[in-house]
Protein backbone atom coordinates (compact mmCIF):
# COMPACT_ATOMS: atom_id res chain seq x y z
CA UNK A 1 0.00 0.00 0.00
CA UNK A 2 0.88 3.27 -0.65
CA UNK A 3 2.16 5.49 2.00
CA UNK A 4 -0.02 8.41 3.11
CA UNK A 5 1.00 11.36 0.23
CA UNK A 6 3.09 9.18 -1.40
CA UNK A 7 1.94 8.34 -5.30
CA UNK A 8 -0.60 5.71 -5.92
CA UNK A 9 0.76 3.31 -8.72
CA UNK A 10 4.36 1.35 -9.29
CA UNK A 11 7.05 2.18 -11.30
CA UNK A 12 6.70 0.43 -14.83
CA UNK A 13 8.92 -0.13 -17.60
CA UNK A 14 9.07 3.50 -18.75
CA UNK A 15 9.56 2.85 -22.66
CA UNK A 16 9.37 6.26 -24.39
CA UNK A 17 9.18 6.79 -28.12
CA UNK A 18 9.66 10.23 -30.04
CA UNK A 19 6.12 10.87 -31.95
CA UNK A 20 4.83 7.70 -30.47
CA UNK A 21 2.03 9.19 -29.53
CA UNK A 22 0.49 11.66 -32.43
CA UNK A 23 -2.18 9.44 -32.95
CA UNK A 24 -3.73 9.86 -30.04
CA UNK A 25 -2.58 13.13 -29.82
CA UNK A 26 -4.41 14.61 -32.59
CA UNK A 27 -7.61 13.21 -31.39
CA UNK A 28 -7.41 14.77 -28.33
CA UNK A 29 -6.98 17.51 -29.91
CA UNK A 30 -10.23 17.47 -31.31
CA UNK A 31 -12.18 16.96 -28.31
CA UNK A 32 -14.64 18.94 -26.82
CA UNK A 33 -14.05 18.34 -23.92
CA UNK A 34 -10.17 20.47 -24.15
CA UNK A 35 -11.43 22.44 -26.71
CA UNK A 36 -15.05 24.19 -24.42
CA UNK A 37 -12.80 23.88 -21.27
CA UNK A 38 -12.76 26.59 -19.05
CA UNK A 39 -8.88 25.47 -17.88
CA UNK A 40 -7.22 24.03 -20.61
CA UNK A 41 -5.31 21.65 -18.67
CA UNK A 42 -3.91 18.68 -20.02
CA UNK A 43 -2.09 15.83 -17.87
CA UNK A 44 0.11 13.52 -19.32
CA UNK A 45 0.13 10.50 -16.59
CA UNK A 46 3.25 7.98 -16.95
CA UNK A 47 5.54 9.64 -19.61
CA UNK A 48 8.07 7.19 -18.74
CA UNK A 49 11.65 7.46 -19.44
CA UNK A 50 12.02 10.88 -20.83
CA UNK A 51 9.47 14.15 -20.65
CA UNK A 52 9.52 13.99 -24.58
CA UNK A 53 5.90 13.31 -24.86
CA UNK A 54 4.57 15.50 -22.95
CA UNK A 55 6.31 18.05 -24.89
CA UNK A 56 5.04 16.84 -27.76
CA UNK A 57 1.52 16.74 -26.72
CA UNK A 58 1.56 20.18 -25.98
CA UNK A 59 2.76 21.23 -29.44
CA UNK A 60 0.19 19.40 -30.70
CA UNK A 61 -2.69 20.79 -29.03
CA UNK A 62 -1.62 24.15 -28.62
CA UNK A 63 -2.35 24.46 -32.44
CA UNK A 64 -5.71 24.29 -31.75
CA UNK A 65 -5.85 25.38 -28.47
CA UNK A 66 -2.72 27.48 -27.95
CA UNK A 67 -3.92 28.55 -23.91
CA UNK A 68 -3.44 24.60 -23.19
CA UNK A 69 -0.97 23.31 -20.82
CA UNK A 70 0.47 20.70 -20.06
CA UNK A 71 1.60 19.05 -16.65
CA UNK A 72 3.67 15.25 -16.79
CA UNK A 73 2.99 13.18 -13.79
CA UNK A 74 5.68 10.58 -12.95
CA UNK A 75 6.21 8.06 -9.79
CA UNK A 76 10.05 7.89 -10.66
CA UNK A 77 11.47 11.15 -8.61
CA UNK A 78 15.11 10.24 -11.34
CA UNK A 79 12.15 9.86 -14.60
CA UNK A 80 10.35 13.58 -13.40
CA UNK A 81 14.50 14.97 -12.55
CA UNK A 82 15.32 13.89 -16.10
CA UNK A 83 12.39 15.43 -17.65
CA UNK A 84 12.95 18.81 -15.65
CA UNK A 85 16.55 18.70 -17.32
CA UNK A 86 14.93 18.28 -20.46
CA UNK A 87 12.84 21.01 -19.85
CA UNK A 88 15.71 23.61 -18.93
CA UNK A 89 17.08 22.95 -22.73
CA UNK A 90 13.78 23.59 -23.84
CA UNK A 91 14.02 27.22 -22.49
CA UNK A 92 17.38 27.52 -23.37
CA UNK A 93 15.96 26.59 -27.18
CA UNK A 94 18.15 24.02 -27.73
CA UNK A 95 15.29 21.94 -28.78
CA UNK A 96 12.76 22.46 -31.22
CA UNK A 97 10.29 22.74 -28.84
CA UNK A 98 9.00 26.72 -28.24
CA UNK A 99 11.02 28.11 -25.48
CA UNK A 100 7.67 29.20 -23.73
CA UNK A 101 6.03 25.93 -23.63
CA UNK A 102 3.22 25.75 -20.82
CA UNK A 103 4.96 22.20 -19.83
CA UNK A 104 5.84 21.21 -16.12
CA UNK A 105 6.40 18.07 -14.49
CA UNK A 106 5.85 16.94 -11.36
CA UNK A 107 5.84 13.75 -8.98
CA UNK A 108 2.23 11.76 -9.16
CA UNK A 109 0.61 8.51 -9.76
CA UNK A 110 -3.28 7.89 -9.83
CA UNK A 111 -4.53 10.35 -7.58
CA UNK A 112 -3.37 13.57 -9.90
CA UNK A 113 -1.66 16.00 -8.09
CA UNK A 114 -1.60 19.41 -9.18
CA UNK A 115 -0.49 22.78 -7.88
CA UNK A 116 -3.60 24.94 -6.54
CA UNK A 117 -5.75 22.33 -6.23
CA UNK A 118 -6.42 22.63 -10.15
CA UNK A 119 -8.55 19.91 -12.03
CA UNK A 120 -7.54 18.73 -15.79
CA UNK A 121 -9.73 18.64 -18.47
CA UNK A 122 -7.79 15.71 -20.09
CA UNK A 123 -5.75 12.83 -18.60
CA UNK A 124 -3.69 10.86 -20.94
CA UNK A 125 -2.79 7.61 -19.51
CA UNK A 126 -0.54 5.85 -22.23
CA UNK A 127 1.24 2.31 -21.87
CA UNK A 128 0.61 3.06 -18.00
CA UNK A 129 -1.99 0.13 -17.04
CA UNK A 130 -0.81 -2.15 -19.80
CA UNK A 131 1.90 -3.56 -17.12
CA UNK A 132 -0.92 -3.54 -14.14
CA UNK A 133 -3.98 -6.58 -13.93
CA UNK A 134 -6.91 -6.23 -15.22
CA UNK A 135 -8.23 -6.37 -11.65
CA UNK A 136 -6.51 -2.90 -11.07
CA UNK A 137 -8.51 -1.34 -13.90
CA UNK A 138 -11.68 -0.10 -12.23
CA UNK A 139 -9.54 1.50 -9.36
CA UNK A 140 -7.46 3.29 -11.46
CA UNK A 141 -9.77 4.74 -13.91
CA UNK A 142 -11.71 5.75 -10.83
CA UNK A 143 -9.01 7.72 -8.99
CA UNK A 144 -7.91 9.38 -12.30
CA UNK A 145 -11.75 10.10 -13.25
CA UNK A 146 -12.12 11.99 -9.68
CA UNK A 147 -9.65 14.12 -10.60
CA UNK A 148 -10.58 15.68 -13.90
CA UNK A 149 -12.95 18.97 -14.14
CA UNK A 150 -16.31 18.56 -14.57
CA UNK A 151 -16.94 17.18 -18.15
CA UNK A 152 -13.29 16.09 -18.20
CA UNK A 153 -12.15 13.21 -20.06
CA UNK A 154 -9.57 10.37 -19.13
CA UNK A 155 -7.61 8.69 -22.34
CA UNK A 156 -6.38 5.17 -21.43
CA UNK A 157 -5.13 2.87 -24.04
CA UNK A 158 -2.00 1.48 -25.07
CA UNK A 159 0.36 1.43 -28.44
CA UNK A 160 3.14 -0.23 -30.26
CA UNK A 161 6.85 1.14 -29.77
CA UNK A 162 6.61 3.54 -32.86
CA UNK A 163 3.14 4.60 -32.60
CA UNK A 164 1.51 2.36 -35.93
CA UNK A 165 -1.09 0.09 -33.81
CA UNK A 166 -2.82 2.29 -31.34
CA UNK A 167 -5.96 1.97 -29.25
CA UNK A 168 -7.50 4.13 -26.11
CA UNK A 169 -10.43 4.27 -24.64
CA UNK A 170 -12.63 7.61 -23.37
CA UNK A 171 -13.59 7.36 -20.14
CA UNK A 172 -16.25 10.00 -18.50
CA UNK A 173 -15.53 12.15 -15.15
CA UNK A 174 -18.15 9.38 -13.83
CA UNK A 175 -15.31 6.86 -14.48
CA UNK A 176 -17.90 4.96 -16.87
CA UNK A 177 -15.85 4.31 -20.41
CA UNK A 178 -17.74 5.59 -23.42
CA UNK A 179 -15.27 4.67 -26.43
CA UNK A 180 -12.85 2.26 -27.69
CA UNK A 181 -11.16 3.79 -30.74
CA UNK A 182 -8.62 1.97 -33.00
CA UNK A 183 -5.94 3.90 -35.00
CA UNK A 184 -3.72 1.97 -37.33
CA UNK A 185 -1.22 2.86 -39.89
CA UNK A 186 -2.81 1.60 -43.21
CA UNK A 187 0.24 1.33 -45.58
CA UNK A 188 1.78 -1.68 -45.16
CA UNK A 189 -1.45 -2.99 -42.99
CA UNK A 190 -2.30 -6.83 -43.13
CA UNK A 191 -4.64 -7.46 -41.15
CA UNK A 192 -6.79 -5.01 -38.31
CA UNK A 193 -7.04 -7.48 -36.16
CA UNK A 194 -3.04 -6.84 -35.41
CA UNK A 195 -4.69 -3.94 -33.08
CA UNK A 196 -5.09 -6.77 -30.27
CA UNK A 197 -1.95 -7.16 -29.38
CA UNK A 198 -2.27 -3.68 -27.56
CA UNK A 199 -5.56 -3.48 -26.73
CA UNK A 200 -5.98 -1.47 -23.46
CA UNK A 201 -6.03 -3.93 -20.25
CA UNK A 202 -9.37 -3.97 -19.89
CA UNK A 203 -10.05 -5.89 -23.03
CA UNK A 204 -6.70 -7.44 -24.61
CA UNK A 205 -7.63 -10.73 -22.43
CA UNK A 206 -11.44 -10.96 -23.81
CA UNK A 207 -10.02 -11.00 -27.46
CA UNK A 208 -11.59 -14.64 -27.49
CA UNK A 209 -14.46 -16.70 -29.14
CA UNK A 210 -17.92 -15.55 -27.51
CA UNK A 211 -16.44 -12.21 -26.51
CA UNK A 212 -17.49 -8.46 -28.26
CA UNK A 213 -14.33 -7.10 -28.56
CA UNK A 214 -13.42 -10.45 -30.79
CA UNK A 215 -16.52 -10.49 -32.77
CA UNK A 216 -16.05 -6.49 -33.68
CA UNK A 217 -12.10 -7.10 -34.52
CA UNK A 218 -12.91 -10.48 -36.56
CA UNK A 219 -15.71 -8.65 -38.64
CA UNK A 220 -12.78 -5.66 -39.20
CA UNK A 221 -11.05 -8.31 -40.77
CA UNK A 222 -13.39 -9.42 -42.41
CA UNK A 223 -14.21 -6.52 -44.45
CA UNK A 224 -10.44 -5.46 -44.63
CA UNK A 225 -10.53 -8.79 -46.59
CA UNK A 226 -13.83 -8.25 -48.56
CA UNK A 227 -11.92 -4.83 -49.85
CA UNK A 228 -9.38 -5.85 -51.44
CA UNK A 229 -10.49 -4.88 -54.61
CA UNK A 230 -10.17 -1.29 -53.59
CA UNK A 231 -6.28 -2.17 -52.86
CA UNK A 232 -5.25 -0.58 -56.25
CA UNK A 233 -6.69 2.83 -55.12
CA UNK A 234 -5.10 3.02 -52.06
CA UNK A 235 -5.36 1.35 -48.54
CA UNK A 236 -7.52 4.47 -47.21
CA UNK A 237 -10.40 3.67 -49.82
CA UNK A 238 -10.00 0.19 -48.91
CA UNK A 239 -10.36 1.29 -44.91
CA UNK A 240 -13.19 3.62 -45.55
CA UNK A 241 -14.80 0.68 -47.85
CA UNK A 242 -14.25 -1.97 -45.10
CA UNK A 243 -15.59 0.45 -42.11
CA UNK A 244 -18.77 1.34 -44.18
CA UNK A 245 -19.56 -2.20 -45.40
CA UNK A 246 -19.10 -2.76 -40.90
CA UNK A 247 -21.59 -0.05 -40.67
CA UNK A 248 -23.78 -1.38 -43.24
CA UNK A 249 -23.87 -4.56 -41.19
CA UNK A 250 -25.20 -2.75 -38.30
CA UNK A 251 -21.99 -1.62 -35.97
CA UNK A 252 -22.12 1.25 -34.38
CA UNK A 253 -19.13 3.15 -36.04
CA UNK A 254 -18.43 6.61 -34.67
CA UNK A 255 -16.43 9.61 -35.84
CA UNK A 256 -16.84 8.75 -39.64
CA UNK A 257 -14.63 11.77 -40.53
CA UNK A 258 -11.40 10.47 -39.11
CA UNK A 259 -12.30 7.39 -40.91
CA UNK A 260 -9.53 8.46 -43.34
CA UNK A 261 -6.96 8.59 -40.82
CA UNK A 262 -6.81 4.99 -40.20
CA UNK A 263 -9.49 5.14 -36.94
CA UNK A 264 -12.74 3.71 -36.15
CA UNK A 265 -14.72 4.26 -32.87
CA UNK A 266 -17.15 2.62 -31.90
CA UNK A 267 -19.28 2.79 -28.06
CA UNK A 268 -18.07 0.84 -25.44
CA UNK A 269 -21.19 -1.27 -25.37
CA UNK A 270 -20.02 -2.35 -28.58
CA UNK A 271 -16.73 -3.91 -27.07
CA UNK A 272 -17.50 -4.34 -23.83
CA UNK A 273 -16.41 -7.72 -21.94
CA UNK A 274 -18.97 -10.10 -20.91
Amino acid sequence: MARAGSPIGRVTRGTTGTNRLRRVDRWIARRPELQRAADPLVVDLGYGASGVTALELHARLARSRPKVEVRGLEIEPSRVARAREQLAAVRAGESSFAPDAAVSFGIGGFEVPLPDGRRPAVVRAMNVLRQYDEADVPDAWRRMAARLSPGGLLVEGTCDEIGRVCTWVAIGSDAAPRTLTVSLRLAGLEHPSIAAERLPKALIHHNVAGERVHAFLSALDAEWERAVALAPFGPVERWRRALQSMTDAGWPLLERARWRLGETTVPWSAVAPD
